[in-house]
């Protein structure tokens, strides 16, 4: 899975840095991409990152204030615009259908494309074939929630050289062996899929944070996930005021993902008071804590 950052901005766009969104490719280009976010000017960022709107399947939205959903409206109308005709769903809090058909509907917008828009509760809002996406409520002035995206666990790797040792040409009983399935032969011999796979691969696990402060419900949404990206608005010595208006220190977020057996975290969703050389500041309160800590830019993109 790739992530990439289209804007890690607090609030206001910076010259450096644009408001909250970011693309999950989740199984590197196999298949559409997923937007977490939409702020203002997202898809002028998706320009500059390559990422094709026509591409997005799924948009979930953390929460309704305006730095995160402010893009929104005009990137499904130039998805229309651009004669895409593939379905997107948009999962959001309370609201965010209203405010999407208002907005297309005062507009004298539409979409070209089936769009279904699901309102959400926390719990699981997303369960296929190949993930589960589970929605967390967070401490914010409005309805909030995280994402914990789980990828399930992908068979073993088959033994070819075992199997043509036994008598097996490669062919349609490899597949076969490969689901797992248990095969006869042609001279009477009976093959279990099962015998000749290596272990299952564990799916990567990602936690996405929307805005918050510290609450209950984070050590269960980033438990043992691979990925953590989570805020920090404010430096350790302003927990008073971050806290205060649903948001997180550096030392806040570290501890969390410390305590709760993250591998990496990334740091997002930065005041625009800090610039470059503050950043690196908020980068060593972290990593004070929490080594493997990371400092997210508008477009970087990371391997999970």
């Amino acid at each position: 899975m790739e992530l990439t950052f289209l804007g890690t901005s607090a609030g206001l766009p910076s010259t450096t840095r644009n408001v909250t969104a970011i693309v999950l490719n989740p199984q590197n280009n196999q298949s559409g991409l997923w937007l977490f976010d939409c702020g203002e000017a997202t898809q002028h960022q998706m320009l500059r990152a390559s990422a094709n709107p026509g591409k997005i399947e799924k948009i979930f939205i953390t929460h309704l204030h305006g730095d995160h959903i402010f893009g929104l409206p005009g990137l499904l109308c130039s998805r229309s615009m651009a004669g895409c005709e593939t379905p997107l769903e948009v999962y959001g809090p309370q609201g965010i259908k209203e405010f999407i058909e208002t907005a297309l509907r005062l507009s004298g917008s539409w979409t070209s494309y089936p769009l279904r828009i699901h309102e959400i509760a926390a719990g699981t809002v997303l369960d296929d074939d190949a993930f589960t996406v589970t929605a967390f409520a967070l401490t914010h002035p409005v309805e909030c929630y995280g994402y914990r995206i789980e990828e399930r666990d992908k068979p073993g790797t088959l033994d070819a050289a075992a199997l043509k040792a036994a008598g097996v040409k490669p062919g349609p009983l490899f597949q076969q062996l490969k689901r797992g399935e248990t095969v006869t032969l042609d001279d009477g011999r009976t093959l279990c899929g099962a015998d000749y796979l290596s272990a299952p691969r564990p799916g990567k696990k990602i936690a996405i944070f929307g805005d918050t402060g510290p609450t209950a419900q984070a050590a269960a949404l980033a438990r043992d996930v691979d990925l953590m990206v989570h805020e920090t608005t404010l430096e350790a010595a302003m927990a008073g005021k971050a806290n205060g208006r649903g948001h997180s220190t550096t030392q806040q977020a570290a501890t969390l993902a410390r305590e709760a057996g993250a591998k990496r975290l990334v740091m997002t969703h930065f005041s625009s008071r800090y610039d470059a050389a503050d950043c690196q500041r908020l980068l060593a309160e972290c990593q004070a804590i929490f080594p493997a800590s990371e400092l997210a830019e508008d477009f970087l993109t990371l391997t999970v």
